[in-house]
């Protein structure tokens, strides 16, 4: 009894071991194919940079793309006043039924700040500014209301506009006003631009799948006689297409380490016009780059190009050489 116990741990043991190397080996063979592969690159370093030179830049014109929407939706979202509704309210209207509205407004969620200006103030504010002050003195009544100056927390043309329908319902208030014209202009260069984006990309993508698969059949043909001895020495077809796979993988890596170098220094050289440009208006903008999370997706999105661009040359030329070589 004691002997088949002990057989049986023997066999336990080894069925592990067994799963445990098969698992290590499987990790050490894509290693050593990836290094290989990148050995592989260095040994053509003309084809191989003159692919990665296209992948770098068909891939900065969308990503380019993509940081001036970023940007533009920053500049829609920090011009807190080009959204400021005006509220005219009733001539009749009392300091409580003021006071009453200015709460009512303070409490709604879809307001950011309130603004009272009273008409005696506005009047002193149009006569300075007019240049009408002696004529106003033969007014004997204010002719001006009483104004509330409302921020919207959210500041685009549909979120103001929507709010603007609803201050209008308010019981005190004669008129209400938003110039929400070059909002909406703004939302609708921010909307082309945006669907130029995604239009550049999507065809840039296609060309940077065409540009790998080409470099990849170059080297299968290159490799053609070394692969029709492999089949017959009883190499697995993945075993073959996985050296072209990494390959692949590494063009479309350094192609997205050449788009965000090319990016930043787009960036860097944009940086100065637009200094001068804010200096004459006085504004704090400033251009935003390229975030970790974005140069992750950047990277993400080129080696999988670079991935199924080599995928697709190694299925259709590999079965070409075995059909061949049959």
């Amino acid at each position: 009894m004691s002997i088949l116990f002990q057989g049986r741990a023997t066999g336990a043991t080894a069925v592990k071991q067994n799963l445990w190397n098969r698992f290590v080996m499987f990790w050490v063979h894509h290693v050593r194919q990836a290094i290989t592969s990148l050995g592989e690159i260095w040994l053509t370093p003309a084809s191989s940079l003159l692919t990665v030179a296209v992948l770098g830049v068909s891939l900065t014109l969308p990503v380019t793309l993509h940081l001036m929407v970023k940007n533009l939706q920053q500049v829609s979202s920090s011009i807190d006043q080009a959204a400021q509704i005006s509220l005219f309210l009733k001539a009749d209207t009392n300091e409580t039924q003021i006071a009453e509205l200015i709460a009512l407004l303070q409490a709604n969620p879809e307001v950011a700040d309130v603004q009272f200006i009273d008409k005696g103030q506005a009047l002193a504010e149009f006569t300075a500014e007019s240049g009408f002050g002696e004529a106003f003195s033969y007014i004997e009544d204010n002719p001006l209301p009483h104004v509330m100056l409302v921020s919207p927390k959210n500041t685009s043309s549909l979120a103001a506009s929507a709010l603007l329908d609803a201050l209008k319902q308010e019981r005190y208030v004669e008129l209400a006003k938003l110039d929400i014209g070059w909002l909406e202009r703004l939302d609708a260069i921010v909307s082309l631009v945006r669907q130029v984006a995604m239009a550049v990309a999507l065809l840039l993508m296609i060309a940077v799948l065409l540009v790998v698969g080409n470099t990849i059949r170059l080297m299968i043909l290159t490799k053609k006689d070394e692969i029709e001895v492999m089949k017959l020495v009883g190499a697995t077809n993945s075993y073959i297409q996985r050296p072209f796979l990494y390959t692949g993988i590494w063009l479309g890596f350094f192609g997205g380490i050449l788009t965000f170098l090319i990016e930043e220094l787009l960036l860097w050289w944009l940086k100065h016009a637009i200094r001068g440009v804010t200096q004459l208006y006085e504004s704090s903008f400033s251009l935003q780059p390229m975030s970790l999370a974005e140069l992750g997706y950047l990277l993400l999105v080129a080696i999988s190009l670079g991935f199924f661009g080599s995928l697709l040359a190694v299925r259709r030329n590999i079965s070409q050489i075995e059909a061949t070589g049959l």
